[in-house]
């Protein structure tokens, strides 16, 4: 990949959602996808909607039908800057998905970098929920309680009382929880989740709830940290927007567009304009349009999502009914290897 010749700009594009098979999920999305699983034999219900994944295919524009691994591959400079482009070496930084969990799933931790790439693997997996909609009761697990060892977890895991360990985060509308490498955790049913977490799909299984599903207790053990950083993330309300989580590997922030509002004037004092933006409708729908011509505008549906290249011209985005508008920006911290080891 020669990151070097690189210049051209592209327009911001709305990608299609990928509907992804979980034992634990739901048969049927409506209200917020309209979408029915395959009830045929061999066929699970669809647990996660898959936002930008790495086979996702673009829906408007002059990449329509190309995959988002594609478009990185091939447009890395355009999408993330030089900079973030030569860190992640032609990969897409973040995953986005919608969860939607009928049965609990499975007591898991994700590795962090440094442990996934000794088994070979590009990246961990550091990752936040941001609840959409929650049930009276609803809650997910993110972390082990105070005191609990490494000895007491596999101990537990062999008896199949290992959910007494962890430590129960209750759930409601707009709550953004933080899971970073290495938190033991699970999600139960009651809730929908927006979940944004590094582009990796490494989960090492604990407990399983009696699921014929592999386990990894050995290398589970491995990546767990006895004490994280996970739990609830309070809002920070700034004048233009709402800062729902901002730490190393992605910023997601909720959005108020009055009518019509520029995409420069998004980002804050503190930040640097001109990387990517993925902007997710939680609610509503709009409509991402040049500011001054340049490209045709890009619906924005409800659910929806459209990816705003570092290299995009000037833009703007319009409320076109009751919209919630989700940023999600990716973050690349220093020091650390992002893209493949």
């Amino acid at each position: 990949m020669n990151l070097e010749s690189e210049t051209a700009s592209l327009a911001p594009f709305r990608l299609e959602p990928q509907y992804v098979e979980r034992i634990w999920g739901t048969p049927d999305l409506r209200p917020w996808y309209n979408f029915v699983s395959d009830p045929s034999p061999g066929h699970n219900p669809i647990g996660e909607v898959w936002l930008t994944g790495d086979d996702c295919r673009v829906k408007t524009g002059v990449l329509a039908g190309k995959s988002l691994s594609e478009v990185f591959s091939n447009h890395a400079v355009a999408m993330l800057g030089h900079a973030a482009a030569e860190r992640m070496q032609g990969q897409s930084p973040l995953l986005l998905k919608v969860i939607f969990a009928k049965e609990k799933l499975s007591v898991q931790v994700h590795p962090d970098d440094r442990l996934a790439q000794k088994y070979g693997d590009p990246r961990g997996k550091t990752e936040c929920w941001y609840t959409l909609a929650a049930e009276s009761g609803a809650a997910v697990a993110a972390g082990l309680k105070s005191g609990v060892t490494l000895e007491q977890v596999e101990r537990e895991v062999a008896d199949g009382t290992l959910e007494e360990s962890l430590e129960v985060v209750p759930v409601t509308a707009g709550d953004m929880i933080y899971v970073d490498a290495g938190t033991v955790h699970a999600i139960w049913p009651g809730s929908v989740l927006l979940e944004t977490q590094q582009n990796c799909d490494l989960t090492y299984r604990l407990f399983d709830y009696g699921r014929p599903r592999e386990l990894h207790v050995t290398k589970a053990l491995e990546a767990i940290r006895l004490v994280s950083e996970a739990g609830k993330v309070p809002p920070v309300k700034l004048a233009d927007r709402t800062v729902l989580v901002d730490r190393e590997y992605f910023c997601v922030e909720r959005i108020v567009v009055d009518g019509v509002r520029n995409g420069s004037s998004m980002p804050g004092a503190d930040e640097t304009a001109g990387g990517l933006q993925y902007l997710f409708a939680a609610a509503g729908a709009g409509r991402v349009s040049a500011s001054s011509g340049g490209f045709e505008p890009v619906d924005l549906p409800e659910r929806g999502i459209v990816a705003v290249p570092a290299t995009s011209s000037a833009w703007q985005i319009e409320d076109c009914g009751a919209l919630e508008l989700i940023r999600i920006t990716p973050r690349f911290p220093a020091g650390k290897l992002a893209g493949a080891a």
